[in-house]
């Protein structure tokens, strides 16, 4: 059974239940999508909030070309798999509708389909592109970097001239890792490559906004990458040719609701995730 509840706000309904669940490798398998005209659409919002006690996700040793990877000098990076505001909100969770299989035509946000490799970062650090379409990457740093794909896509980009961009296609759907095979083994992130236009990854106040919904009844989920170093592994810095160890991480999560979308109308889900 569905429960709505009614905001104070006009045209807002709240939905206050979830469930979570790990999520496999196939979390973003669906079937076709159809582009189609949306009558009467209606909008999703919410945030994805943290409770509990924040778990220590350990720092890295800046260990290679600190010039560049540590122009303010702190000695070691954040590996930004958790990153959690002042009031609770968690950046970095993709939010989407499942198995929606018409809608508008795919659109995503741009900077989501470009990724810079400056001062030994990725940055964004979750990206989304559509299924067969392209990766915009370059590197800002004047090192040697590698982008090291594995998942949904297996690639390994090197990127030596600075500021040139490489574009990537990524023809299947899925979750595709990325790391650096250049040494600098704190570098990570992540590329949705979706369906539907229907994602969105949380700012740093853990907001989202799905727009141009068809109104009907839906199962919305949001999607974290894993916070949790589990390991690590030996693999080779190419440009140094020796062997250093690299971290391996604890699988992605999903958080389930259901959500009512009515014509004209915004919808407001709220998921609360931690460490349980």
């Amino acid at each position: 059974m569905r429960l709505a509840i009614r905001s104070r706000f006009p045209g807002l309904i709240l939905i206050p239940f979830a469930a979570l669940t790990i999520a496999p490798i196939s979390a973003f398998a669906q079937a076709a999508y159809t582009a189609v005209q949306v009558e009467n659409p209606g909008t999703i919002t919410g945030f994805v909030k943290w409770t509990g006690a924040v778990p220590k996700v350990p720092k890295l040793p800046i260990t290679k070309n600190a010039d560049v990877c540590d122009p303010e000098g702190r000695k070691s990076r954040d590996l930004e798999r958790l990153q959690i505001d002042s009031d609770g909100g968690v950046a970095n969770t993709v939010v989407f509708l499942k198995d929606i299989s018409r809608g508008k035509a795919m659109e995503l946000p741009d900077h989501l389909q470009h990724l810079d490799q400056r001062n030994c970062r990725y940055i964004p650090h979750i990206m989304l592109v559509p299924e067969n379409g392209n990766i915009q990457i370059k590197s800002s740093d004047p090192v040697l970097h590698t982008v090291h794909m594995s998942g949904a896509a297996s690639n390994n980009v090197p990127f030596p001239v600075q500021n040139q961009y490489i574009p990537v296609t990524l023809r299947r759907s899925g979750v595709v890792d990325l790391k650096c095979n250049a040494g600098h083994v704190w570098m990570n992130a992540e590329i949705l490559v979706v369906k539907h236009p229907y994602y969105a990854v949380t700012d740093e106040h853990g907001y989202f906004k799905l727009t141009d919904v068809p109104p009907g009844d839906y199962e919305l989920e949001a999607w974290h990458e894993g916070w949790r170093v589990l390991s690590e592994e030996k693999v080779l810095d190419v440009a140094a040719q020796v062997e250093v160890r690299r971290p391996l991480y604890s699988a992605p999560a999903t958080w389930a609701k259901s959500v009512t979308v009515h014509g004209g109308q915004t919808s407001e889900v709220n998921f609360t995730i931690s460490e349980k």
